[in-house]
């Protein structure tokens, strides 16, 4: 799905845009009026402010590598042609992605009141539909034809069309995709296709190389270099907290139309899929892992969605200075005796949180024996738990140790949940 993404200084705008909200986080990949750029969503940021100033980083690598003297490192390197091979292995099956959709105008209700039309008559109106483009890039993990991309790139699309390196256009079908984590999976009729080799991005550290192909602007096929500036970056860490990714942060560029495109180690495997930049920064890209994309896209394939648990909590990491903000208001209901752990503000209705009997106030320590000192560290804990599986969550109310057995349930897609 471009993660969707919007930089202030664009004034090119992704015609299937979402709030102004997004504008701090361009989720790449489609591209501007002309190529049709998209806006990630970050529904709860501006809600969760005040509370996200507090926070502490994420319990993760996020060892943050400053670039080396890439001309020197080229030289030193046992393969001083190692970009341009990985280049020549994958470029193939590096492919452009226009998709559009069809939306329709409704005519607004007074234009029909009779009232209104007996002073102004009948007042014409534009078109009732309209067509908006996009695009972006995608790989081929499948030699018949299975591509992956970014979901935002194919957000509500009528037609997908992929363009191969070689000129060959194929029609595509979205087999699905997941807005949580901006996967989706397209299908082309097709056999013997150029494809990619995946890499491993569990063993990615910071300082490697990386290099990034894709379509950005329009430029098809276009190389970029840098190197793994961190890994583990959550979501809430690049402003976007209504995805569930560990991203990859890489200093390679990265612009509108990269988005679903391969991020790749020296060796030329695809250790990434690049799908966001945050507005204003320069070198700073991000990356869904290869590993997060293959286990979602899997679950694509097989069913047309991806099933992630989840909770049911809003919930931020406790400090001392967010401890003595909250004990002193006298609206927040809530008395905060603990200076660390992860302290839940708030519990859906109906969700797998309030049938266990978590309530707000509760700062949780441990799952499943586990410590956990960060809200992200929840989160990861959550996303590796199974929907109807059993999670011990250990925490403190009004001082007291409790625990609590909480069965994760399907996260609601049409809902904004922190959990």
């Amino acid at each position: 799905m471009d993660t969707s993404t919007r930089r202030q200084g664009n004034k090119r705008k992704f015609l299937w845009s979402k709030p102004a909200a997004y504008l701090l986080l361009p989720l790449l990949g489609a591209g501007t009026a002309l190529l049709g750029d998209h806006w990630m969503s970050s529904s709860e940021a501006s809600a969760q402010t005040a509370i996200a100033q507090t926070a502490t980083p994420a319990a993760q690598t996020q060892v943050v590598a400053q670039t080396p003297n890439r001309s020197s490192a080229i030289l030193s390197s046992s393969d001083p042609n190692f970009i341009v091979n990985a280049v020549d292995r994958v470029g193939p099956a590096v492919v452009r992605i226009n998709s559009s959709r069809t939306v329709r105008s409704r005519r607004p209700e007074i234009f029909n009141d009779p009232f209104f039309r007996q002073f102004f008559g009948d007042v014409p109106t534009g078109p009732s539909t309209r067509v908006e483009r996009g695009t972006g890039s995608g790989f081929i993990i499948k030699a018949d034809g299975l591509i992956l991309t970014n979901a935002h790139v194919v957000d509500g699309a009528d037609t997908v069309t992929v363009t191969l390196k070689d000129q060959r256009e194929f029609k595509g079908k979205v087999l699905g995709a997941d807005p949580l984590t901006d996967v989706a999976v397209i299908k082309v009729e097709a056999t013997g296709l150029p494809t990619v080799n995946l890499g491993n991005s569990e063993q990615l550290r910071p300082g490697e190389w990386a290099i990034a192909i894709g379509n950005p602007l329009g430029l098809d096929n276009t190389v970029t270099v840098g190197i793994i500036s961190a890994t583990g970056r959550s979501s809430s860490q690049i402003q976007a907290p209504d995805k569930r990714v560990s991203f990859i942060q890489t200093d390679a560029a990265i612009n509108p139309g990269n988005s679903g495109g391969p991020l790749l180690n020296q060796r030329g495997e695809v250790i990434g899929m690049n799908t966001a930049i945050i507005g204003g920064a320069q070198g700073l890209g991000f990356a869904i892992p290869i590993n997060t994309a293959q286990q979602i896209s899997s679950q694509l394939i097989a069913t047309g969605k991806a099933s992630h648990p989840y909770l049911g909590i809003r919930m931020t990491t406790l400090t001392p200075e967010l401890k003595k903000q909250i004990n002193s208001d006298p609206e927040a209901n809530v008395n905060v005796k603990e200076d660390s752990g992860v302290l839940v503000y708030r519990v859906m209705r109906g969700s797998p949180a309030a049938q266990a009997g978590l309530k707000p106030g509760d700062v949780i320590q441990k799952i499943n024996g586990q410590p956990v000192k960060t809200a992200d560290g929840v989160q990861q804990a959550v996303e590796k738990s199974a929907v109807g599986g059993s999670l011990q969550v250990e925490f403190k109310r009004n001082g007291q140790s409790m625990t609590l057995a909480v069965r994760p349930g399907a996260f609601p897609t049409q809902t904004a949940q922190n959990e």
